[in-house]
C-alpha cells in the first residue's frame, strides 16, 4: 500500500486527518462535519475513502482471543443459525474446556437476554459452569425446562434455576419431580400436581430457552444416565446419536419418541416456538450429538468449542 503522502498533498492531508479525526474517534456526524469543514456531505465520504485508501485510516477488527471468529462464522452459516460462538481452547482438559465454554455462554446471555424476558433452563455439567459464571442479569423469569436428573452435576436443575432467578431478581419456576419415571402412568400422574403443571404451563411464555446436549453414542448423557442400560442399548439401535431436553433424535435430527410419554421435560414442538433457542454443549465426543440436535432445526445459537466446530464444518 502507498503511504499517504504519496497520495495526499500537504493541505489535503491535513484536512483528511482532521476529518478523520472527528468522525471515527470524536463520532461527529458526517453532517456536522461537513458545515464545519465548509465543504458538502458528500465530499466529507470522499475524505474518509481517501484516508482509508491512503493509509492515514487504518481499521483493526479485534476479536478476543478466545473467540475463534473464522469457525463461528463457518459453523453459523453451515447450520443456518442466528449466532455461533466457538471458544478456542487448544489442547485442555474436558474440565477446562467446560468451563471456558460456560463463561463465554455466561457473557453471551448476559448480552443477549433483556428485562421481562421468560427463559427456561436445562441442566447439564456445561450448563452448570454458565450458570456460576454469570454475576448479573436483568430481572426476568426463569422456568425448568427438565426434571430431575438422577446425578452427574452438583447442582440439580431445580438449584440451578433458583440460581439464576436470584441473580436476575425474578420469579424462579422449578419442578420437583424426576426427570424419567418408569412408566407413562406415573409420569402423567406427576404432570398433573399443582406445582410441576404451573411451570410446564409457562413453557408456551418462553422467550428464550437455554439447553444442553447429550450424546448417546459415545455415553455422555444424564439421560441415558436415567435409563437402565439394557434400555440405553435398545434406543441406541432404534437409531438415538443425540437428546436435548430428554427428547431422543437420530443422527439426521428426526425423533425417536420411545420414552416421551415418561419423562417431564419440555417437547421438541414446544421448542420449535421459542423465539430464541442457545444451545452450550462442548467436547470432540458429543460432535455427532450436537450435529444431530443442529439438524432437527429448532436451535438457533449455539456455544461450543473449536474441536466441535472443527468436526461439524470439515
Amino acid at each position: 500500500m502507498r503511504s499517504y503522502e504519496q497520495v495526499l498533498r500537504p493541505a489535503e492531508l491535513i484536512r483528511a486527518a482532521g476529518v478523520a479525526r472527528r468522525y471515527y474517534l470524536d463520532g461527529a456526524s458526517k453532517v456536522d462535519i461537513a458545515t464545519e469543514f465548509g465543504i458538502s456531505r458528500f465530499k466529507v465520504a470522499r475524505v474518509l475513502e481517501d484516508a482509508r485508501a491512503a493509509g492515514l485510516v487504518r481499521i483493526d477488527i479485534d476479536v478476543p482471543a478466545q473467540i475463534d471468529a473464522g469457525l463461528s462464522d463457518a459453523l453459523r452459516v453451515r447450520y443456518g443459525l442466528t449466532d455461533a460462538i466457538v471458544v478456542a481452547t487448544p489442547d485442555e482438559p474436558a474440565e477446562s474446556v467446560r468451563r471456558s465454554v460456560g463463561r463465554v455462554a455466561a457473557d453471551y446471555l448476559t448480552e443477549i437476554v433483556t428485562e421481562d424476558d421468560v427463559i427456561g433452563l436445562a441442566c447439564s455439567r456445561t450448563l452448570q459452569e454458565t450458570v456460576f459464571a454469570l454475576t448479573s442479569l436483568p430481572r426476568l423469569t426463569v422456568v425448568q425446562l427438565t426434571g430431575v436428573h438422577p446425578g452427574g452435576v452438583k447442582e440439580n436443575s431445580v438449584e440451578l434455576v433458583r440460581r439464576v432467578a436470584s441473580i436476575a431478581r425474578g420469579p424462579a419456576f422449578p419442578i420437583y419431580a424426576p426427570l424419567v419415571l418408569p412408566d407413562s402412568a406415573s409420569a402423567r400422574g406427576l404432570r398433573t400436581q399443582p406445582q410441576v403443571a404451573d411451570a410446564m404451563r409457562r413453557y408456551r411464555d418462553l422467550s428464550k430457552a437455554i439447553v444442553a446436549i447429550g450424546s448417546w453414542d459415545p455415553a455422555e448423557s444424564l439421560v441415558r444416565d436415567s435409563l437402565t442400560k439394557t434400555e440405553a442399548s435398545a434406543l441406541r439401535k432404534r437409531g438415538v446419536r443425540g437428546e436435548t431436553c430428554a427428547r431422543l433424535l437420530d443422527d439426521d435430527g428426526g425423533p425417536v419418541t420411545d420414552i416421551d410419554d415418561r419423562v417431564i421435560a419440555i417437547s421438541t414442538e414446544q421448542l420449535r416456538k421459542v423465539p430464541e433457542v442457545i444451545a452450550v454443549a462442548c467436547g470432540p465426543r458429543k460432535a455427532r450429538a450436537i450435529h444431530a440436535v443442529l439438524s432437527a432445526g429448532f436451535v438457533t445459537a449455539l456455544v461450543t468449542d473449536t474441536d466441535v466446530a472443527r468436526a461439524l464444518t470439515s
